[in-house]
């Protein structure tokens, strides 16, 4: 079966369990997985699982990451903080609806190998940093101060405080909480008072590692 004949059914798959934003489901369908995963295993692209990358990370299962898109309400005005690049997989799915998403990435190998194709193809409102992804984007170019939408492709022991305060008021902070072994997805909304927490579905990431995640 060609790639583009899985993408649709993964697509489906994603309706199915019940993904419903219409954007988002438009980015999964225009967005090739196979690029983003080992060569040799490329035939399981587009399977709903995640998959071993470089760096001893992974591309996350296809359903967190809709899941997590869906949950942030993502606008075509919205300026979009990712922690992880990883594959850059869904660097791209979020570069496909936001106006610009800012990267952060430890592993220095991983950030190279997504800008490389990301830039060739086509990318021009992804901008990258190397570091530590807990502090989020202080110091760095664009010089943005808050962002509408941060998303977390990581593990963390609690909610990162200076994620919060990189938030604008009535922005949305995704990202899975809990243990090393298990977490669960927290969809935080950012208000005048403070914040608003959504406890959603259990799931399992990569710890995050850093000065405000584990050490």
């Amino acid at each position: 079966m060609r790639f583009e004949d899985l993408r649709e059914e993964l697509v489906d798959q994603l309706q199915k369990d019940g993904i419903t934003d219409a954007v988002v489901l438009s980015a999964f369908r225009k967005i090739t997985r196979e690029d983003f995963v080992l060569p040799h295993l490329r035939e399981f692209a587009y399977r709903n699982q995640a998959l071993p990358i470089n760096a001893k990370q992974t591309i996350s299962q296809p359903f967190i990451i809709a899941l997590m898109m869906q949950s942030m309400e993502l606008k075509p005005t919205d300026v979009v903080l990712e922690v992880g690049t990883g594959s850059g997989y869904q660097t791209a799915l979020i570069a496909e609806i936001a106006d610009k998403v800012c990267t952060v990435e430890r592993h220095k190998e991983l950030t190279e190998e997504a800008k490389k194709k990301l830039t060739k193809k086509g990318y021009k409102n992804i901008f990258y940093k190397v570091g530590d992804g807990t502090t989020g984007w202080y110091g760095m170019y664009p010089p943005i101060k808050l962002f509408d939408k941060i998303v977390v492709c990581a593990a963390a022991p609690s909610i990162v405080q200076p994620l919060i305060d990189q938030l604008a008021v009535g922005g949305k902070l995704v990202i899975p909480v809990g243990s090393l072994e298990s977490q669960k997805l927290n969809i935080i909304t950012k208000n005048e008072d403070g914040i608003d927490n959504k406890i959603d579905i259990g799931c399992s990431f990569v710890p995050l590692i850093g000065e405000e995640g584990w050490d």
